[in-house]
């Protein structure tokens, strides 16, 4: 297969889409007004997802030919044109304006994007494969191990809580559709529970799923909360299930705010309503002021270590012993500012006032 692909794509004559290969000499010429049509067609289905014979269907482009070239033809011509955009999972073709499309499938929200920064890991290899297992994090491309298994209970980070997306990691990839080539692919979520179907968006370039915001909101998750994502029944569905229970009121490590933009981490009683994993969970009760420290962060530039050492101090004193486990560290400074399981790693095994206890755990 993969021959027989690099030989076609040297054949000036050849073109492609989705795996699939014609001659450009049979193809049927598609004019602007054809592909305004498609435009008009997608705007009415609130941007689509439709597929070539719905939108052919629609816009009556003369047809005495072979459907399959004609509609070869209108893929082509809908790929090279801007506007439009090709969101089917693998062996699929739908397409979406482009415009319509979430802002946030366009580009990442601004809780997940990062700036790499170069970090000596050479002394965190070891503990950076140990918490690699515990997390799933789409920064660490070679981070969690595949897992063969087509369910997988997730805890989340605040920045994904917030955004309303979960990470696209090694292992949790496998259960979202894919696609040959398209960058953004639309399928459907479905709730175990309730059966309700809404909307999802697999945006590759960033390593990231995208559509949950309501639904985290209407579950009443918080970050660390657990939930089951699982392999759907047909290719374009992925179903979802909150772990939900009684709810009680526990201690759980909560974030607050002072006006002055300065955060403390502290133990309070909370409502909960769902199972959740005790290293990763942060109850935020203001939301809108942990909103205003991101904010206040990217325009000071504090630095990643000096933000890491403050939470560190902070976790600390919720320590009997004063000992920190990278996973819990890992949770709570990505309540303040997205940042990978490496950095943080790379920052604990540098740094001269800190140090490792063994399994995970640190001190100062």
């Amino acid at each position: 297969g993969a021959k027989l692909q690099e030989k076609f794509s040297t054949l000036p004559d050849l073109v492609q889409i989705a795996g699939f290969w014609f001659p450009r000499s049979l193809l049927v010429d598609v004019n602007l007004g054809y592909l305004n049509l498609a435009e008009a067609v997608l705007e009415v289905a609130s941007g689509g997802p439709l597929n070539t014979r719905a939108i052919l269907d629609q816009i009556e482009l003369p047809t005495d030919v072979n459907i399959k070239l004609t509609e070869f033809s209108m893929n082509l011509a809908l790929q090279e044109d801007p506007r439009f955009d090709e969101v089917g999972p693998s062996g699929e073709i739908l397409w979406f304006l482009n415009r319509l499309e979430p802002k946030e499938v366009q580009n990442p929200p601004v809780q997940l994007r990062y700036q790499p920064t170069e970090m000596d890991l050479s002394k965190a290899e070891g503990s950076l494969r140990e918490l690699n297992k515990l997390v799933y994090d789409e920064m660490e491309p070679f981070g969690d191990l595949p897992s063969k298994e087509n369910e997988i209970a997730v805890s989340l980070i605040y920045p994904h809580w917030a955004a309303g997306t979960i990470p696209l990691s090694q292992s949790i990839s496998r259960l979202f559709p894919s696609a040959y080539e398209a960058p953004r692919v639309r399928f459907t979520f479905i709730d175990a529970d309730t059966g309700k179907a809404f909307p999802g968006w697999v945006v590759r370039p960033y390593r990231y799923v995208y559509g949950l915001k309501d639904w985290y909101q209407e579950m009443n998750l918080i970050p660390g909360a657990l939930f089951l994502i699982k392999r759907g029944n047909k290719p374009g569905e992925v179903i979802i299930q909150a772990f939900k229970k009684r709810v009680f009121k526990e201690w759980i490590r909560t974030i607050l705010v002072g006006t002055d933009g300065g955060f403390v981490f502290t133990m309070l009683k909370q409502q909960i309503s769902n199972d959740y994993d005790d290293r990763m969970v942060t109850a935020i009760p203001d939301r809108e002021a942990v909103e205003k420290l991101w904010e206040n962060q990217s325009r000071n530039r504090t630095s990643l270590d000096k933000v890491v050492l403050t939470v560190f101090r902070e976790l600390m004193k919720l320590s009997p012993q004063g000992h920190v486990h990278a996973q819990e560290l890992y949770a709570a400074v990505n309540v303040v500012r997205r940042c990978p399981p490496s950095c943080i790693l790379g920052i604990l095994h540098n740094h001269p006032q800190i140090s490792p206890l063994g399994n995970l755990y640190y001190r100062l």
